[in-house]
């Protein structure tokens, strides 16, 4: 095709570059590690220039922040649409748990990455983290009121706990075992729900 007809390149606006510049940043951390990450690769893969990636997030810092919290924005709104859809109480526990886990699957090298390797990304990270940690405390302690109506706000907070905790661990155990469905690992967190919650909940 000559240049004479070729098609000229449709230019991004801002909101589509940012995102593409996520996608890529989320890519790059996940596959290198927070500190071998370089702004030159992913301003190389996203075909932009490095002071186009400094213009949009400051420092590369900045950047995996903005990972961070468009992955918690995303992860909320995965979980709490899954949970509005639950027809009974088990089921809005069921639905919650499966859109975790498949979240976790989009997002799998930098899940592993910030869980397995704290040391290797900045406190704002870690805080990140902690963040979405306590934004989904919110979602599965409402979800656990419905569950088991009877329990103590003690034990719902304890139960709170144990389920993210244990979330988190088969999330990281199934990365290599893709054998392991997100519906699988959503079934026994809520087996784990209603063996240990059967006191509280309704008869």
């Amino acid at each position: 095709m000559s240049s004479a007809t070729a098609r000229p390149r449709r230019r991004m606006s801002r909101p589509e570059r940012e995102r593409q510049m996520l996608d890529v940043a989320e890519e790059v951390f996940g596959e290198r590690g927070f500190r071998a990450a370089s702004m030159e690769e992913i301003a190389e893969r996203c075909g932009v220039s490095k002071p186009m990636l400094y213009e949009y997030f400051g420092s590369k810092d900045g950047l995996l922040q903005a990972c961070m919290a468009r992955s918690k924005a995303e992860l909320f709104e995965a979980t709490q649409r899954a949970m509005a859809d639950g027809a009974d109480a088990e089921d809005v526990l069921w639905r919650g748990m499966v859109a975790y886990f498949e979240f976790i699957d989009g997002h799998a090298p930098t899940f592993a990455l910030l869980m397995r390797q704290p040391v290797d990304t900045p406190p704002a990270a870690a805080e990140a983290v902690e963040d979405t940690r306590r934004q989904q405390s919110a979602l599965i302690a409402g979800g656990i009121r419905i569950f088991a109506p009877e329990a103590p706000e003690a034990t719902v907070l304890a139960y709170t706990e144990i389920i993210i905790g244990g979330c988190e661990r088969l999330a990281l155990w199934r990365t290599g075992r893709p054998e392991v469905t997100a519906q699988d690992a959503a079934r026994h967190m809520t087996d784990f729900c209603r063996q240990g919650l059967a006191p509280y909940m309704p008869r």
